[in-house]
């Protein structure tokens, strides 16, 4: 086991089961951590900074308030669409999410609150705002992130997610035999 210790720039690998609510709202298990990396903002505040100092093998259980987590829901950040200004408005289902673009082209991602035959109501809070997250975590590993996963804020594990599919970004990870 290393003595290394978590801090700005490293890769971080843990598993972690999150409780909200009295409830598993989700988890990452030693068969496939969440691999993040630590100062860049991958993962909610809250447990970042508890993470910071931990080595591999540590095992800790946080609760994290809104305010270092998603925030506080806000009741100002739902609206109301016409539904024929949704793509696909008849396959639309509540609870689904949708991607809504604005007048500037910017995309937002909602949930779908409510349907009606005019309209669609879309809630675009983060589905876990105004609530108390408890993580119970395990270090699995750290090391130092590369160059490129330092210029890109991610580790390549999360290159998919955040649409970084340059073949030339990732030629030491291409699946060629």
């Amino acid at each position: 086991m290393t003595s290394q210790t978590i801090q700005n720039d490293m890769v971080v690998s843990l598993t972690y089961v999150l409780t909200v609510d009295g409830e598993e709202a989700s988890r990452a298990s030693a068969d496939e951590p969440l691999e993040y990396l630590h100062g860049a903002e991958n993962i909610v505040p809250g447990l970042e900074a508890a993470l910071t100092g931990k080595k591999v093998g540590d095992k800790f259980s946080v609760t994290i308030a809104p305010d270092d987590a998603y925030g506080d829901y806000d009741e100002d950040d739902i609206d109301e669409f016409p539904r024929n200004e949704i793509p696909g408005s008849e396959n639309l289902e509540i609870g689904m999410m949708v991607e809504i673009e604005d007048e500037d082209g910017y995309v937002d991602v909602g949930m779908i609150k409510e349907i009606t035959p005019e309209a669609v109501v879309v809630d675009f809070n983060a589905p876990l705002a105004g609530k108390t997250l408890k993580f119970d975590v395990e270090v699995v590993a750290i090391r130092a992130a590369d160059e490129e996963e330092l210029d890109h804020g991610h580790p390549h594990s999360l290159a998919d997610f955040y649409g970084d599919d340059d073949d030339d970004d990732f030629e030491d990870y291409d699946d060629e035999e």
